[in-house]
């Protein structure tokens, strides 16, 4: 067991840690659907770690394959020379996005992937002669990641509130959540599509030829599994194509099989101009990022003179550990036909989401691909406590679920089975029927 000393010797991210150590939640090793605390209980994974662990924990040809990499170069500098690896790794991300992009560049998080699509996006508009185009259009309750450059994209009041120097010069798009229009939808919503017109408002206040990106996530994850309405991302392409704009897709939650296809930009069929992914890019196992980009920004910059043509770049870039685990992830998901379990897995979970219409507080239920929404009703003045009480409960009985305010998000290893499916909302069925 973990001592006083070293609970508090740990400041825990994105964690009531005062809370949290009065009762410490303890993981201690991980295999396919579960993970296992200290005592070796079975702890169902129903979030696939944090959105990051689609193959489920300690595959056996991922383990090897970063074994076999440790073992035979542990690291090299990515400014001005290469590995094998990194090459091939792009070479194959590009194709698994069925050759829609021309580049990849690598960082090490979802966060440094937002700040380098940002920094493609001013260089680009720089090379062409439009350095006036600076602006960017977010989204509220839009969720960007933690660097001062997607913390200012985010639309999350929570995560701003505390720190005063954001970056200036971004506007945001409305949200799409809607209670009243779209709850309990299966799947894509049928209200909102117009909120995606609201760019044209912000066009004509800004003037065109001060914007820079729209970016959004395709789905909102961190704010609660927002999902987009029918034809809004279509519209949003459409928009920017009018305006001369560049569109961004954070892809850090949907990419690698979340939607039950390679990107959510696959499963909307809108393409963006670039992509921002990491975390179910190696399964979790090493950290790891890519900005998925366009050829005519790759090609727009190499037009500079000689020299640099980007100054950007992170130390552990291309790491070869996170490039096997890479590799591995993708012949994983290849060989293993992974999609296409997961697409046989999406009708299944939906009906087993849904069943939970009625029970006590649940005032919203909200689906597609392997992502689900519980939604309950908050406890007046006490906003986010109803839906804590259930993620303590769940642990204690083998379940794992995350919280955004009192929504609960599901999003499961993509190789679940239905049994686990029958144990997840069995189990939260029972917690929810006693939750206060």
């Amino acid at each position: 067991m973990l001592s006083k000393q070293q609970l508090n010797a740990y400041w825990m991210p994105f964690t009531a840690n005062r809370d949290y150590k009065e009762a410490p939640r303890v993981v201690a090793s991980a295999a396919g659907m579960y993970y296992r605390d200290q005592d070796g209980r079975e702890i169902l994974d129903g979030t696939a770690g944090l959105w990051c662990v689609p193959l489920g924990h300690s595959h056996p040809t991922i383990v090897k394959a970063v074994q076999e990499a440790i073992a035979t170069l542990d690291y090299a500098p990515a400014f001005q020379m290469g590995h094998p690896a990194a090459f091939e790794l792009a070479e194959q991300l590009i194709d698994y996005s069925d050759n829609k992009f021309g580049q990849v560049f690598y960082t090490n998080s979802g966060s440094e992937s937002v700040d380098t699509a940002m920094k493609m996006v001013l260089a680009y508009h720089r090379a062409r002669g439009e350095a006036q185009r600076t602006r960017f259009i977010s989204r509220e309750r839009g969720y960007h990641g933690v660097g001062f450059g997607g913390m200012s994209l985010g639309g999350l009041p929570a995560n701003r509130k505390q720190f005063a120097n954001l970056l200036g010069g971004v506007d945001y798009l409305p949200h799409t959540y809607n209670l009243e229009k779209n709850a309990y939808s299966r799947g894509i919503p049928e209200y909102g599509t117009h909120l995606a017109d609201e760019l044209d408002r912000i066009v004509a206040l800004h003037d065109v030829s001060t914007i820079a990106a729209v970016i959004v996530e395709p789905l909102s994850g961190s704010a609660g599994v927002i999902l987009p309405p029918k034809g809004y991302l279509k519209r949003l392409r459409e928009l920017c194509d009018k305006h001369g704009i560049l569109l961004i897709f954070d892809e850090v939650i949907t990419g690698f099989g979340r939607m039950a296809t390679p990107f959510a930009s696959d499963f909307f069929d809108v393409t963006p101009d670039l992509m921002t992914t990491a975390k179910g890019l190696t399964n979790g196992v090493v950290p790891m990022g890519a900005v998925f980009s366009k050829a005519m920004i790759y090609e727009t910059l190499l037009q500079s003179p000689a020299g640099i043509e980007f100054f950007h770049g992170y130390t552990y870039s291309g790491h070869p550990l996170a490039c096997a685990a890479g590799l591995a992830s993708l012949k994983v998901f290849k060989e293993e036909k992974v999609l296409e379990h997961a697409q046989s897995m999406t009708e299944y979970w939906e009906d087993a989401l849904h069943s939970l219409k009625g029970l006590p507080h649940v005032i919203d239920l909200r689906n597609v691909g392997l992502i689900g929404a519980i939604e309950l009703a908050s406890i007046p003045g006490k906003v986010g406590a109803r839906a804590m009480a259930v993620y303590k409960q769940a642990f204690a009985e083998g379940v794992l679920i995350r919280t955004t305010g009192d929504i609960i998000a599901l999003s499961p290893p993509l190789v679940l089975e239905k049994k686990h499916i029958d144990d997840l909302f069995g189990k939260l069925a029972d917690i929810l029927k006693k939750t206060v």
